[in-house]
């Protein structure tokens, strides 16, 4: 068994919005780091469906950090507010992104694959 990782055509692409007034184009994704982030605040994907009126803002922003870190809280609750708020589609997407961006690295099927491309060895 091998370390679970996602192909070129299993990644969910990530959201990309443009905006009119400046031509600024924002790429939102995750990445591991923008993961920890989230998660060093408390954030808990599943309270975004309990807690939508705070959580959807956050998940909003901490998409941006990924490729737009300089991004502020209110920098992006303002570009919410004009998109009006987010999509289902939009909300499922980033979701996904968020899943896959915690589960990578993470997860190893087998002792054996754990520190197999690294300089570490893991013995039990």
């Amino acid at each position: 068994m091998a370390t679970i990782h996602a192909t070129d055509e299993e990644r969910i692409q990530p959201i990309t919005i443009t905006d009119k007034k400046n031509g600024k184009t924002y790429t939102l994704d995750f990445d591991r780091d923008s993961v920890a982030f989230a998660e060093e605040r408390g954030f808990e994907l599943e309270n975004v469906a309990r807690f939508p009126v705070v959580n959807l803002p956050l998940l909003f922003f901490y998409a941006f950090r990924m490729h737009n870190r300089e991004m502020s809280y209110y920098k992006t609750n303002e570009l919410y507010k004009r998109l009006g708020g987010l999509s289902t589609n939009a909300i499922e997407r980033l979701s996904l992104l968020y899943r896959q961006a915690q589960q990578s690295n993470v997860i190893v099927l087998d002792d054996e694959d754990m520190g197999k491309n690294g300089d570490l060895t893991v013995d039990f």
